[in-house]
C-alpha cells in the first residue's frame, strides 16, 4: 500500500500541533512552546534551534523543570541534565487503505470519555501505563472506552493533531479485560472516525512493545521511521 503522501508535518508533530489545531492549548516564549499544565508535557523548539530557542524553552518552563521533547531530533546544549532516552518508531495509516481495513469496527458497546470519566481514565492509566497521560489529556481529541459492569476496562483516543493527520495514542487495556480484542476494536474505531474526516491516523510506539507493534501492523499500520523519544532537566 502507498505512503506517498507528504508528510513532513510528522517530522514535527508536537510543534505542528501547537501552532494549529491544539494552539487553544499552549504557551509559548520566542520560538519555544509546550502545552498547558495538565493536558501535556511535550515542548517544541523550531525546525533548528539555536542558543536563544533553548534560553526561550527555559524561560517558558522555569529553571530546574521536566522538559518532554518527545520525538524532537534537536537536543538541548550538554550541560541540560538527559532525564530519559527510549527507542521508538513512527507508524503512519497508508494513504490508499481502506477506512474500514482496521476491522470494519464500529462503535457499538463503546462510550466516549471525556471530563466526568477523568478519574477512571487516569486510574486505568495508572494500572496500564501506556505513556504519558494527565487530568487534562483528554482535551487533545476524542477518547473511547469500553466498559465492564460499569468500570472502565479498555481506552485509547486522540492526541497530536499536525495538520491532515491525528495520532492514536493511550491504547491500553486492564489486566483483567485483555486477551479479548478491546485494542483493536478501539484502534479501529478512532482510524474511521479519523478518516471519515478526510485525516490519516498516525501513532507512536516503544521498540521495545513488541505486541503492540504487530497489533498495530496486524490492523494494516505501517512503520514510517524510527525515533527516539527523549527528556531533559532545564538548567
Amino acid at each position: 500500500m502507498s505512503v506517498s503522501r507528504d508528510v513532513v508535518a510528522l517530522d514535527d508533530p508536537v510543534g505542528e500541533s501547537l501552532r494549529g489545531r491544539h494552539a487553544h492549548l499552549a504557551r509559548g516564549v520566542g520560538r519555544a512552546a509546550t502545552y498547558l499544565p495538565d493536558v501535556s508535557t511535550f515542548a517544541s523548539v523550531s525546525a533548528d534551534p539555536g542558543p536563544a530557542d533553548w534560553d526561550d524553552l527555559v524561560r517558558l518552563l522555569g529553571r530546574g523543570e521536566f522538559a518532554d521533547m518527545f520525538s524532537c531530533p534537536a537536543t538541548p546544549p550538554s550541560h541540560w541534565e538527559p532525564v530519559f532516552v527510549l527507542e521508538g518508531r513512527q507508524m503512519i495509516w497508508p494513504e490508499d487503505a481502506l477506512p474500514g481495513h482496521a476491522g470494519d469496527e464500529t462503535d457499538a458497546g463503546m462510550v466516549e470519555l471525556g471530563a466526568d470519566s477523568g478519574p477512571e481514565m487516569l486510574d486505568l492509566i495508572a494500572r496500564t501505563k501506556p505513556g504519558p497521560f494527565w487530568s487534562r489529556t483528554h482535551e487533545l481529541g476524542t477518547y473511547l472506552g469500553i466498559r465492564d459492569d460499569g468500570g472502565l476496562v479498555a481506552m485509547a483516543g486522540e492526541r497530536l493533531r499536525p495538520p491532515g493527520w491525528t495520532e492514536i495514542s493511550a491504547v491500553c487495556t486492564a489486566p483483567e479485560a485483555r486477551g479479548q480484542g478491546h485494542a483493536a476494536r478501539l484502534v479501529g474505531a478512532l482510524v474511521t472516525r479519523i478518516t471519515a474526516r478526510g485525516e490519516r491516523p498516525f501513532l507512536h510506539v516503544a521498540e521495545a512493545n513488541t505486541g503492540a507493534i504487530a497489533l498495530y501492523e496486524r490492523l494494516g499500520f505501517v512503520t514510517r521511521k524510527p525515533v527516539t523519544f527523549r527528556g531533559f532537566r532545564t538548567p
